[in-house]
């Protein structure tokens, strides 16, 4: 009962961030890539919520608009991360043996290197583009889903149904997908939405380093590196 008001409150905060998303454009008092060149650099007021860039654009109309790509980046970083590391995990938790323990220490190799180090080696070597980026952010996460994923199968392994399964002369296909991940879900959920909070905070990393989405297109992190050097004499 206690987490109901955390729930609601949290599933609030989600939907208002999906409406900017989607909506973002549609509701923005402006257009994000116009410039008001008589403008530059206002303090915030009735007319310009958050005040403008130095040139002239609206913060607060780039704000709602870059909601949209940071949103994009995160879910599909995570949605990537999540199939692979769901199969890898399924696998390596169900075949056990030699094939687990290669498996688990190539993923413990890359979760040794500091993650915003590993995505910037991606992109250093592909070259930084959305799509790198979705992919540089998604590789990043595959060991950690992978590896809850094959704690998950070990819990449910020894079980009742599964063990009916095996007996029945079912196909580890049909055990691994029909049996076990229907009942690891509610893990699998949580950790993927924790990854997607996480997700969002290194492509906001890779936007203020420049290596994420690329002027003039609104994005947070993006924004914030363009304009802290003005933070001295137009806060």
């Amino acid at each position: 009962a206690r987490s109901i008001p955390a729930l609601i409150i949290g599933g609030v905060l989600v939907l208002f961030f999906l409406f900017l998303a989607i909506m973002g454009p549609a509701i923005a008092p402006y257009d994000a890539f116009e410039f008001h060149h008589d403008a530059s650099l206002t303090s915030p007021s009735k007319l310009y919520l958050f005040g403008t860039d130095q040139f002239g654009r609206d913060i607060f109309s780039r704000v709602i608009v870059g909601t949209r790509s940071i949103i994009v980046l995160g879910t599909l970083s995570t949605t990537f991360a999540v199939v692979i590391g769901v199969l890898i995990g399924l696998i390596s938790g169900y075949k056990a043996g030699m094939i687990d323990e290669i498996v688990m220490r190539l993923l413990d190799g890359i979760m040794a290197i500091p993650t915003l180090l590993t995505v910037l080696l991606v992109l250093a070597v592909f070259g930084s583009s959305t799509f790198n980026v979705i992919l540089s952010i998604g590789i990043v996460f595959v060991p950690v889903i992978a590896r809850v994923t094959r704690s998950a199968v070990l819990d449910v392994l020894s079980l009742e149904y599964v063990q009916i399964a095996k007996v029945r002369g079912e196909s580890a296909r049909y055990i691994m997908f029909r049996e076990i991940l229907p009942n690891i879900y509610g893990t699998l959920a949580v950790e993927a939405s924790i990854r997607f909070s996480f997700a969002i905070l290194a492509a906001s990393a890779l936007g203020f380093l420049g290596m994420g989405v690329q002027p003039p297109s609104p994005d947070w992190g993006l924004m914030i590196s363009q304009n802290a050097k003005f933070l001295a004499f137009a806060p």
